[in-house]
């Protein structure tokens, strides 16, 4: 399994981001997704999470209300749509094959692609 994430970038406080994950193997139609994140100096953190189907989702409550999962099993996608984009949102983003808030419920992580936020 490989994930690739992308669409980071630099945004003013504000603004929009579309991220994008893109999954390899067989088996991606039938596992659980999520995307966490992580600032400079601090700990890796739970955003949000979706189940195979798309019909389940979970959030951090800090992106709740702005953040939107969604993933696309025949093009093996998972995106993550940020809204209203906060300065506290600047980090690295990962996508994960997984479920949970916890990073160890998760065995497969993409390499990361940087959002920066700019008030």
């Amino acid at each position: 399994v490989q994930l690739q994430a992308s669409g980071g970038g630099l945004v003013q406080a504000g603004g929009s981001l579309r991220l994008s994950c893109a999954a390899s193997g067989r088996t991606f139609s039938s596992v659980a997704m999520g995307w966490f994140r992580q600032a400079p100096g601090k700990e890796r953190e739970f955003v949000a999470n979706i189940n195979w189907s798309g019909s389940t989702t979970s959030y951090a409550d800090s992106v709740k209300g702005r953040f939107t999962i969604s993933r696309d099993n025949a093009k093996k996608m998972v995106y993550l749509e940020m809204n209203n984009l906060k300065p506290d949102d600047t980090a690295v983003y990962y996508c994960a094959r997984g479920w949970g808030t916890n990073t160890r419920n998760y065995d497969y992580w993409g390499q990361g692609t940087e959002v920066t936020v700019s008030s």
